[in-house]
């Protein structure tokens, strides 16, 4: 497979993420993966689908949009917005980068996102997300 045909397939995956669509990623997802994102840190297929999987569970009404793609050598760069209601959270929409490298085989083998989870996450929690924000405000340059 090309690694055209895996970022396309890669970016479906996400776009319309399903148990279907988990059962077949050993197509253009590579054995070892490694994943890391704010709250995780992930090596190998197998914990990379308990991590869709648990995506799919916490989150209803689960939106994923790449508006953004660009490419140096075997490195592809995602602009996206990720939203859904969250189990015990509410509603939650993020925005962030993701930077995903290709193996020799054209597989995906690393997927590393970018965002601000101060801003997009931990802000919007009722104790911490008061604490945070007067801290931010004590900082801030005016």
């Amino acid at each position: 497979m090309t690694k055209i045909d895996s970022c396309e397939q890669y970016i479906r995956l996400f776009e319309d993420l399903s148990e279907e669509r988990i059962n077949g990623i050993e197509q253009f997802v590579s054995i070892d993966i490694k994943f890391k994102d704010p709250f995780n840190d992930i090596s190998g297929l197998d914990a990379f689908r308990r991590l869709l999987v648990k995506l799919i569970d916490d989150v209803k009404g689960l939106r994923f949009e790449v508006t953004y793609r660009a490419w140096s050598e075997d490195v592809l760069f995602l602009r996206w917005t990720f939203q859904g209601k969250v189990k015990g959270i509410g509603y939650w929409k993020v925005q962030g980068m993701s930077e995903i490298v290709f193996d020799e085989q054209g597989l995906v083998c690393q997927h590393i996102d970018h965002w601000d989870a101060s801003e997009q996450f931990f802000e919007k929690l009722p104790l911490i997300g008061t604490i945070l924000r007067v801290i931010k405000r004590r900082l801030k340059v005016s």
